[in-house]
């Protein structure tokens, strides 16, 4: 299966997945500028991404903790996602994120 990252500058990175991956892993392995400071503990925001509209509905609904997180985040929209919360299904082939142009990934420095 392929998802879809579309860059701050407008690039749109396509990676192989697997069910069962993790949004915000995939993202990573793949060099999206994804912090993810909390590692998936939903204590942060750092793994914020845009969910294409197409794609948003047929995701899992956001936790309460999720949408509490979002909030904290720079840039949300009405289709924002914590990319740590995403665990891709089969069902999920093609699924195209954002990376707001706001994400940093400090984690080399």
């Amino acid at each position: 299966m392929k998802v879809h990252f579309e860059t701050a500058r407008g690039e749109t990175v396509t990676v192989e997945a697997q069910p069962g991956d993790n949004l915000l892993k995939l993202a990573q392995g793949a060099g999206m500028p994804l912090e993810g400071t909390c590692e998936g503990q939903m204590a942060c925001s750092t793994c914020h991404v845009v969910v294409a509209k197409e794609w948003f509905a047929q995701l899992p609904e956001a936790s309460e903790e999720e949408e509490d997180m979002l909030d904290l985040a720079y840039g949300v929209t009405a289709t924002s996602r914590l990319s740590c919360q995403i665990e891709l299904t089969e069902e999920m082939d093609g699924l195209t994120v954002r990376i707001p142009p706001e994400a940093r990934d400090m984690s080399g420095i």
